[in-house]
């Protein structure tokens, strides 16, 4: 209600808001921005680095298990009844309340290698981890600049559209002039309209095309579809700079992936790595040799000692009597004392009752529902299968690299023929308008021609983007680079 009786605040307030709004409409985005933006916040890299950092956590922990392991343990107990008490071993029938305290270690000294060769499996694990983000981030990159190009195509055919809807208006503004003088008839302006429709109706299309295409790139960059997205737009697309068909030779690009393709290279560690898990098997099998140390002390409420404090006695015990001279006299022991007792402190009974031992254990694998044994060969099945997955991942990496020259070639040749198909429409188109002008062309061939340079134009920019989209993919098969 204050704002009401304060106009200006309502006027400073909008006009920070059209500003905000006015730099948002403004803010471009460049490709480079583009991926800079999805190596933080892409969703697929996000999920293979979860990877990554998984497969360096188990090379962690691999790594820890030859230290000697450490556990201590505490326990309380109350007993009722006959029970063993458990610091003087004796049956008893109470109620009593014990305790019990342990350290205890252990370390493997000697299990064929196993632990060392796990540990080097999953070094090759996390190696390979780190080349599968790469990938990820490569493909990514790659998607996202394929995805700017069609962005890029798609605005160009709104152009197209947008010159083809502008001249088609044109057209029928002077048809109609043409149509009220009676120099033309009626059915000229009627089949321009009908034209007329069509122009909307593919521009219309188009610039669906264009939201499709952000649409696609925002999920790529996981940004809100709320988010305006404006891409920057090169100020000529053929000065995109590109390589000539000579340097990207498809078997001189397939000999730089294998070197650089960053999933060849985790293809290749992760062969390793199966071949170390299948050692690591095979050490699991044979006995295994390990020491063991242990500590412990226990405490029990209703253990006593003696308590020098309180003297019993003296106690005289009689042996028998002794007749002398007719007068029997008794025979009796010395005096003997006692003490009484109390409850033995807890400090006293930790320190007698503490205890150590020391142990060498060597444990021989006999049968255990051939466990081991399974383990080992489907290790080595597992190692054959990543071989298969090396050999499938070069093939179809060379297959790629062919079929993208081949259609990088294609691609460049119908750019040419798209070239001189615009020239020569523009020539036909020309020509018509001249004659149509004239009135020596009917208005539906006319339209036809004009639609011949339309099509002709939008096979040119199809052409042209097709071209940079194939030979950008040889070059980041080579390089694994993408740039416009």
């Amino acid at each position: 209600m204050k704002l009401f009786r304060f106009p200006g605040a309502l006027l400073v307030m909008y006009l920070l808001f059209a500003n905000t709004v006015q730099v948002a409409a403004q803010d471009k985005w460049s490709l480079k921005r583009c991926v800079d933006y999805a190596m933080e916040n892409n969703i697929s890299i996000k999920q293979q680095d979860v990877q990554k950092r998984l497969a360096e956590l188990a090379l962690k922990q691999s790594q820890l298990s030859q230290i000697p392991s450490l556990g201590a343990g505490l326990n309380g107990n109350y007993n009722s009844g006959r029970s063993v008490n458990p610091t003087t071993y004796q049956f008893v029938t109470q109620s009593f309340f014990t305790s019990n305290a342990s350290l205890s270690s252990q370390v493997t000294l000697f299990n064929w290698f196993s632990k060392r060769n796990t540990i080097a499996a999953n070094a090759y694990q996390a190696q390979a981890g780190g080349f599968l983000l790469e990938k990820a981030r490569n493909d990514v990159a790659f998607n996202i600049a394929s995805t700017f190009l069609q962005i890029l195509q798609n605005n160009e055919q709104v152009h197209v559209n947008e010159t083809q809807l502008t001249l088609t208006k044109a057209q029928l503004s002077n048809t109609q002039k043409l149509v009220i003088a009676g120099s033309v008839p009626e059915s000229n302006q009627a089949d321009l309209e009908a034209q007329l429709a069509r122009d909307s109706a593919n521009l219309i299309t188009a610039q669906n095309n264009v939201i499709l295409s952000t649409l696609q790139m925002k999920a790529l960059l996981n940004l809100g579809f709320e988010v305006p997205f404006q891409p920057e737009i090169p100020a000529d697309i053929s000065n995109i700079p590109l390589a000539s068909l000579n340097e990207v030779d498809p078997e001189m690009v397939f000999s730089a992936a294998t070197t650089t393709n960053p999933l060849i290279r985790a293809d290749s560690l992760q062969i390793k790595a199966q071949e170390r898990n299948v050692a690591a098997n095979r050490g699991a099998m044979y006995p295994t040799l390990s020491l063991s140390a242990s500590i412990g002390t226990s405490y029990a409420n209703n253990v006593n000692e003696a308590d020098p404090g309180k003297i019993l006695g003296p106690f005289v015990d009689t042996l028998g009597l002794v007749n002398v001279n007719g007068t029997p006299y008794k025979v009796v022991s010395n005096p003997a004392y006692s003490f009484g007792t109390r409850k033995t402190p807890f400090n006293t009974q930790l320190s007698n009752n503490f205890q150590q031992g020391v142990g060498i254990t060597l444990n021989i694998p006999i049968f255990n529902g051939w466990q081991l044994r399974a383990n080992y060969k489907r290790s080595k099945l597992n190692l054959y299968n990543q071989q298969l997955t090396r050999d499938q991942d070069n093939q179809q990496l060379r297959q790629d690299i062919y079929t993208a020259h081949a259609n990088a070639v294609a691609a460049i040749q119908k750019f040419y023929a798209a070239s001189k198909g615009v020239d020569a429409s523009q020539k036909a188109f020309d020509f018509a308008t001249k004659r149509f002008n004239l009135g020596l062309m009917n208005t539906i061939d006319y339209i036809t021609t004009q639609n011949n340079l339309f099509q002709a134009q939008i096979n040119k920019v199809s052409a042209q983007y097709d071209y940079i989209f194939r030979m950008k993919l040889l070059e980041f098969y080579r390089d694994q680079k993408i740039t416009l």
